[in-house]
């Protein structure tokens, strides 16, 4: 069955939010090293930028790396960081020919001098293209994030230039790593794992979360295209009440 022919284009999601898990069981299954699990995960994120491009999506968001992971072995996350800028410098001029933006969040400044470095150029490359924007959040935690935003607000009212008065949503969001971006409509989780792992949890305050038990480095188009038909089935209410004649008129 081609899943892609059921997904209504007028009720995509804007923004996708993945959490790419699985990798290292995905390896010992295998009898591997878990960072094999990391280098066959690259497959499943190339086609699912592919699939995301074909149909219309415009944000995707990845989180691939977060600020806990600083905890693993040291080998694990020295070759991690390796894979990451062999990986950015292949793909770049992929991303480019189908004209898909690379941006990054995270607390990038404890990333390596060579990670930053390969992800600046990347960043630049490709940054006038506007067909998909693919962000990668790196060393990144929903926590620290919600912190740092703080500490920008409370700078500028240290300096006088705002009032504390004047401090909502919309001045928050200015200050989170996404800023400028929509909040992610739904959220694809795999592994099997139920839980949010402190990802964008300000922004995924009304995402619809879809979980599979797909482990990362078998994750396909197919899988993406479920959860997006899985979405289109929902109901999105945003804390309201359907009333009962539009409720039947989207059975």
């Amino acid at each position: 069955m081609d899943l892609k022919q059921h997904i209504a284009k007028d009720k995509l999601p804007l923004h996708v939010a993945l959490i790419m898990d699985g990798n290292g069981r995905w390896a010992e299954q295998r009898g591997q090293e878990r960072i094999f699990g990391h280098e066959n995960g690259i497959e499943a994120v190339r086609d699912t930028v592919k699939a995301a491009a074909e149909i219309g999506v415009k944000y995707l968001t990845f989180f691939a790396f977060s600020t806990e992971n600083w905890c693993r072995p040291h080998k694990e996350v020295e070759t991690l960081m390796d894979l990451l800028v062999k990986a950015i410098a292949n793909e770049t001029p992929e991303l480019n020919e189908n004209g898909v933006r690379l941006q990054a969040i995270g607390d990038l400044e404890s990333l390596p001098l060579r990670c930053r470095q390969k992800l600046e150029e990347a960043l630049e490359l490709t940054a006038g293209n506007s067909k998909l924007i693919v962000t990668v959040a790196l060393s990144y935690s929903a926590r620290w994030e919600i912190t740092h935003a703080a500490r920008k607000i409370a700078r500028k009212i240290a300096e006088r230039s705002l009032n504390p008065d004047d401090i909502d949503e919309t001045v928050f969001n200015s200050a989170l790593e996404t800023a400028g971006m929509p909040d992610p409509d739904l959220l694809v989780r795999t592994s099997g794992e139920l839980r949010l792992s402190n990802f964008l949890l300000w922004q995924m305050a009304y995402t619809e979360l879809h979980f599979t038990p797909v482990f990362w480095p078998d994750f396909r188009r197919k899988h993406f295209y479920q959860a997006i038909i899985d979405y289109q089935r929902r109901e999105r209410r945003f804390g309201k009440v359907t009333e009962p004649e539009t409720a039947a008129k989207n059975a």
